[in-house]
C-alpha cells in the first residue's frame, strides 16, 4: 500500500517555495471545506457534494484578496481510524496531517449545527500538537437558531472542549450563503504576522521580574527558586527559554501562569506559544 502511495505522489522531497501564507483548511468529513473554500476563491474549484468524503485527495489553489495573495489547501476531511479501510482514505490522512506540517495557519471547520464534537477536539489537537496558528470556524451558521441562548452554548462549548486553544479566535460564517468569508482575510493577516513575533530578551527580562513580583515560584526544599533570565529562541510558534536555578521546582502551574501573563503582555493571537524551563549552569 505505501508503495503504491510513494509512486503517486508527486518526485522530489522538497516542497515548492512560496512567498505568501499557506493555509490549510481542516476538519472533518461535511463541514463545508469544499464549499468554503470555493466561497474564499469565487469559484468552483473543488467537487461539492452532500456525501462525507467527496473530496478525495488536498487540492491547492491561489487566492487573492485586495491584490494579496493566499496558497489555499482544502484537505480531505479526517476520518475516525476504524473508518479508513480503504487505501484513499488512509492516503488523504496522511496528506491532511501532511498538511498541517507545512501550512502557516489552519482553518480548522465546524458544523455549527453539531457543535464541538470528539472527532473536532482530536482535529483541533493535531493542530495544537504541530505548534500551528489557528483560527476556529464555525459554519452553517445559516442553518442554525441564532438566539442568545444558543451563542451563549456553543461558547460554553469552546471553553471546556478547547480550553487547550482558547487563545484562538473564533468567527461564525455561512460557506454557502458566503457570509462573513471574506472577514478571515484581516484574521489571517494578523494571527500570521503574531505566529512571527520577536520580543527583545531585555523586554523578556523586564516582563519576566514583573511576572515573578506578582507570584514568586514556590519554595523547594526550604531554598528560594530564582527564575534567572528569558530569552526567545525561535518563531512559528515562538518559543522561549527560562533560565533557573532549580528546574525541578518550577511547576505545571506556574509556567502555565507565565503563559497567561505571556500572552496579556505581548498578544500572540490565535498562535500555540511554547515555553521551556532550562537549568542554568555554572
Amino acid at each position: 500500500l505505501m508503495d503504491s502511495i510513494a509512486e503517486a505522489m508527486p518526485e522530489g522531497g522538497k516542497e515548492e517555495q512560496v512567498e505568501y501564507p499557506r493555509i490549510a483548511i481542516i476538519g472533518r468529513p461535511n463541514v463545508g471545506k469544499s464549499t468554503f473554500t470555493n466561497s474564499l476563491l469565487g469559484k468552483q474549484r473543488m467537487i461539492v457534494s452532500p456525501v462525507p468524503g467527496t473530496t478525495r485527495d488536498s487540492i491547492d489553489s491561489i487566492c487573492s484578496h485586495y491584490r494579496k495573495k493566499y496558497l489555499i489547501v482544502d484537505t480531505a476531511g479526517i476520518r475516525r481510524k476504524g473508518k479508513m479501510a480503504k487505501s484513499f482514505e488512509r492516503y488523504s490522512f496522511i496528506r491532511t496531517l501532511r498538511n498541517i506540517e507545512i501550512c502557516d495557519i489552519a482553518l480548522i471547520l465546524f458544523d455549527a449545527k453539531d457543535g464541538i464534537v470528539e472527532l473536532d477536539q482530536k482535529i483541533a489537537g493535531l493542530v495544537y500538537e504541530a505548534g500551528k496558528a489557528g483560527i476556529v470556524l464555525f459554519n452553517k451558521w445559516d442553518l442554525v437558531d441564532r438566539t442568545p441562548a444558543f451563542q451563549k452554548k456553543l461558547e460554553n462549548e469552546f471553553q471546556n472542549k478547547l480550553w487547550f486553544m482558547n487563545y484562538t479566535p473564533v468567527l461564525t460564517v455561512s460557506a454557502l450563503q458566503r457570509q462573513r468569508v471574506t472577514k478571515i482575510f484581516p484574521l489571517i493577516d494578523e494571527v500570521v504576522k503574531e505566529s512571527s513575533k520577536k520580543i527583545s530578551t531585555k523586554e523578556l527580562n523586564s516582563f519576566l521580574r514583573e511576572s515573578v513580583s506578582i507570584k514568586q515560584p514556590d519554595r523547594h526544599r526550604g531554598r528560594e527558586v530564582k527564575l534567572n533570565y528569558m530569552t526567545q529562541v525561535g518563531i512559528k510558534p515562538p518559543r522561549f527559554v527560562i533560565f533557573t536555578n532549580k528546574k525541578e521546582a518550577i511547576k505545571p502551574f506556574y509556567i502555565r501562569f507565565l503563559g497567561r501573563r505571556l500572552r496579556e503582555k505581548f498578544g500572540f493571537k490565535g498562535v500555540p506559544v511554547r515555553l521551556f524551563i532550562r537549568q542554568k549552569t555554572r
